[in-house]
């Protein structure tokens, strides 16, 4: 059985969600974008209220020249290399939606090897405590609750900014009561043995790398968050004692790092005392989560 589209045909040559779609696609490729298909698809969401669902089932709607101008305002945007997350204000990760402005980084699927390790390490019903030192838009705690029911949690973060844009994520997702947010300098003021589980994203780019990162990421991303000195590590020096503090004795840890830090960041775990450390791959096979919890790759997150 076929379905027709919702809308018929236009005879005039009115812009319809497929011409305008189609459209920015060509525009897209012909500007080396990455992705043009989804990018296009994406503004046009934001620019036009339209969902995927609509535009794949209703692709004769007509677009309006208020919504067209708009798109294309976009269009030129990701041309110019800003970030669809930017343009749209808004990021998915892992299985929330989070609101995202120029003060937070805007979270990678990456960052998602943390959720699987942390999936693991706590069951579904377990209550639990946890940290996420250096939170931004509150991504990794938040997704971290909105699957853990029973676990509530602290993040942390030097900038107010970003702190505003983690609450209010919080408040969208109907999490407040469970997720506290805090501006302080990563661990600073929490007790000792006070969390099962730390996490963190830190910025671990080499100060010198910084301008030789996609304009998507230097140029829109706040360096703050990126910025991990001269070599990268300065972060995890930071981190390493102050997870060690704040840790209870069977807690797990999970913090991020770039593809090439692994070695380092274990031998600084095992330096301060911490046992069974491991470098987690994420899906591109790249070395990207430093743990003392289970492996994903070896023990598979079990349907639920």
């Amino acid at each position: 059985m076929t379905t027709e589209p919702l809308s018929p045909k236009p005879t005039d040559g009115a812009a319809t969600l497929l011409t305008v779609w189609k459209a920015a696609q060509a525009r897209l490729k012909d500007g080396r974008i990455d992705s043009p298909a989804i990018d296009a698809r994406l503004l046009l969401e934001a620019a036009a209220g339209a969902s995927r669902m609509d535009i794949l089932t209703d692709p004769y709607r007509v677009v309006t020249a208020e919504q067209k101008a708009d798109y294309e305002s976009m269009v030129e945007r990701r041309l110019r290399r800003e970030p669809v997350s930017r343009i749209v204000g808004k990021k998915g990760f892992w299985k929330i939606i989070l609101n995202v402005t120029p003060d937070v980084l805007s979270p990678r699927p990456d960052t998602e090897t943390i959720m699987d390790v942390a999936m693991l390490a706590f069951a579904k019903n377990e209550a639990f405590s946890a940290i996420d030192l250096g939170t931004g838009s509150g991504a990794i705690l938040l997704a971290l609750l909105a699957e853990r029911t029973a676990a509530h949690g602290v993040g942390t973060d030097i900038s107010s900014e970003a702190l505003a844009v983690a609450k209010e994520n919080a408040a969208n997702l109907d999490l407040n009561d469970r997720a506290t947010f805090l501006r302080t300098e990563w661990a600073a003021g929490f007790g000792d043995a006070s969390f099962d589980l730390v996490v963190s994203n830190p910025p671990y780019i080499p100060t010198d790398h910084i301008p030789t990162l996609d304009p998507e990421v230097r140029d829109h991303d706040p360096h703050l968050a990126l910025d991990g000195g001269p070599d990268g590590l300065q972060a995890y020096r930071d981190l390493v004692p102050e997870i060690r503090r704040i840790l209870k004795p069977l807690g797990v840890f999970a913090v991020e790092i770039g593809w090439d830090q692994g070695p380092q960041v274990k031998a600084l775990f095992e330096e301060a005392g911490f046992t069974d450390v491991k470098v987690v791959k994420d899906l591109g096979e790249r070395d990207r989560v430093v743990t003392n919890g289970p492996d994903p790759r070896t023990n598979p997150i079990p349907q639920e």
